[in-house]
């Protein structure tokens, strides 16, 4: 019998409402001890998806006013019986309703509990499992699009066609070798090499989507780069819409690493503000220096910023050096003012070359393009399924992997036999990646890294 868990499901700090939630088998009884509605009705009375109002009693001191809302298995997220309690908000009611529920019959749900429900009595697969972590921390509208999609099942539909694909491959051949006296028709090296030709296409373009929703949902490190007076400050302002940086005429001014994360069109940039690149007898300003020529070595993008009104001095030239098959955009700042840099060195090193005036230009249109198109998320559509993990990422490169195992094993003219094999193990790969064939490490693995009340 799977014990009654429960948690509170709602952030914790002050809110107009907090949510307990309880499930199952015990679910309603448990609610049931502790909660009187005004109409006198007992929860484990009320029908699912019914809502009823009264009061938390404890022991007979009254703790809140609530509504309790029933979802009946198997109508439920979890598969189970829910309860949902809903009292007003803040971190001394919520724990004080929490503790009265452990204390008549629940026990504290780990990390992820209700959805590993979920999962293990069928009402989502693996993939749409994991997608509610990813819901729940989408930093953008992109992201959080993607995990809606995976929720709904758009990854799990663009597995399940190569893992179709293969398995009337594998019956078909199994079925030829293993009957002989019947007359199945046999399948040549033409159309089995097509077929597998298929799947390795379709999970080759779905491998490679993977860089750019990891940049979608994760982010990507930036740093500000360049020498002291560029506009480095200023453009870390502009982009994080405050004075996040001290900006003055003084060089040397920024001597650390400063750190903001905002939102470039839809790609998340975790930016760092450095110290301006020169030689300075300053001791504390050339400790920034080498801090700034450590993190441009480990960015995974470079924001160069070059100040249009002066030549460009061997400090640029040194930079644009460093940024040789670095993913990075070349920033010509304060194009307001009278233009003296030869824009031309630049752009014949630097494949992204943008033009802005941080001071007074708001507009960072083309600075957002240069990065969507470096990032590769310029073209991902997120509604079409992507993989969202290493786990999911691992198991479909090992499927990729056996697929072309299997079509080298045809070209060498190995036997069916052998083919089928490789074409099942890339099937089970498959299947470990949806979740239909996992193990228990797998599982216990994946919901680890999800909040407790969810």
């Amino acid at each position: 019998m799977e014990t009654t868990i429960a948690a509170i499901s709602t952030p914790k700090g002050i809110g107009g409402m907090g949510v307990i939630r309880i499930s199952g088998e015990n679910a309603l009884r448990t609610a049931d001890s502790i909660f009187e509605s005004v109409s006198g009705k007992k929860v484990t009375d009320m029908k699912g998806y019914t809502a009823s109002y009264g009061k938390i009693n404890d022991d007979g001191e009254i703790i809140d006013e609530a509504v309790v809302l029933v979802f009946r298995e198997p109508h439920s997220y979890t598969g189970e019986d829910v309860v949902e309690i809903s009292c007003h908000g803040g971190m001394y009611l919520t724990r004080r309703v929490l503790r009265a529920v452990l204390s008549h019959g629940a026990r504290p749900a780990q990390g992820g509990e209700f959805t590993k429900r979920a999962f293990l009595n069928g009402k989502i697969g693996l993939t749409e499992a994991e997608s509610v972590m990813d819901i729940i921390s989408a930093s953008g509208s992109q992201s959080a699009r993607a995990a809606l999609s995976a929720m709904e099942g758009s990854l799990r539909k663009r597995i399940d066609n190569v893992k179709t694909e293969l398995l009337t491959l594998a019956a078909h051949l199994a079925a030829w070798a293993d009957y002989p006296e019947e007359e199945i028709p046999e399948i040549d090296d033409v159309q089995l090499k097509d077929g597998l030709g298929k799947c390795r296409n379709e999970l080759s373009s779905l491998l490679a989507t993977y860089d750019a929703g990891k940049v979608m949902r994760e982010g990507v490190d930036t740093v500000i780069a360049g020498r002291p007076n560029v506009g480095k400050s200023t453009l870390m302002n502009l982009l994080s819409g405050c004075e996040r940086s001290i900006v003055t005429d003084i060089p040397g001014t920024t001597r650390d690493i400063i750190e903001e994360t905002v939102m470039l069109g839809n790609v998340p940039l975790r930016l760092s503000d450095t110290a301006g690149l020169r030689d300075t007898d300053d001791i504390v300003e050339s400790i920034g220096v080498r801090r700034t020529r450590e993190r441009l070595l480990s960015a995974g993008l470079i924001f160069a910023v070059f100040d249009a009104t002066s030549q460009l001095t061997e400090d640029d030239k040194e930079l644009i050096e460093l940024l040789k098959n670095a993913p990075a955009v070349a920033i010509i700042n304060k194009t307001d003012l009278e233009c003296e840099i030869d824009s031309s060195y630049i752009k014949e090193r630097v494949p992204h070359v943008v033009f802005i005036s941080a001071k007074n230009d708001k507009d960072t249109d083309a600075l957002t393009r240069s990065v969507e198109e470096i990032t590769g998320t310029s073209k991902l559509d997120p509604s079409a399924g992507i993989l969202a993990n290493e786990r999911q990422y691992n198991d479909a490169l090992q499927a990729l992997s056996s697929i072309d195992e299997a079509l080298s094993a045809v070209d060498m003219g190995m036997t069916f036999d052998a083919v089928t094999i490789i074409i099942e193990d890339a099937i089970d790969h498959l299947l470990e990646l949806t979740g239909e064939r996992v193990t228990d490490a797998v599982v216990d693995q994946v919901f680890s890294y999800f909040c407790v009340g969810k």
